[in-house]
């Protein structure tokens, strides 16, 4: 039950801003015989509550550009709006891409997409990257 957790918190940290790799821990545990359906339910609600903490963080993010400290400058996040207004909410289903992936759930946000929304399409596309996963796993499984 504990790899559980530890699945859980390395995927909620790989899509926080930290740099962490879930799918290590996926791959180990499905290689030790643990069920790919849940390691995949799993995988994606850490995921997708990891990527929550960043629409958060980008929801109220702009009440602190007036800082010394605050890192993005207003050309960067305007940038960034042009950019999430000309590929719409469904880019969404993107979030899961290694690059780029942490800063669109930000930018989501700052967008003020809504929550349930932001959870459907997200959740979507994380839960199709840990399948992808699992079937490669059980590829490179049967070639060994």
């Amino acid at each position: 039950m504990f790899s559980y957790f530890i699945l859980f918190m390395s995927s909620f940290l790989a899509a926080t801003i930290l740099p962490f790799y879930s799918e290590v821990v996926l791959y180990a545990m499905y290689k030790q015989g643990d069920p790919g359906w849940l390691l995949v339910i799993v995988a994606t609600a850490g995921n997708t509550l990891g990527a929550v903490v960043n629409w958060v963080l980008g929801r109220y993010l702009l009440h602190f550009q007036d800082r010394k400290w605050f890192y993005f400058k207003p050309a960067q996040i305007e940038k960034s709006r042009k950019w999430f207004q000309k590929y719409g909410v469904w880019s969404l289903l993107f979030a899961w891409l290694p690059l780029g992936g942490d800063v669109l759930t930000l930018i989501a946000g700052i967008m003020k997409v809504r929550l349930p929304i932001f959870l459907l399409l997200v959740g979507i596309g994380k839960s199709l990257r840990y399948i992808f996963v699992i079937y490669l796993s059980a590829w490179m499984m049967s070639l060994i």
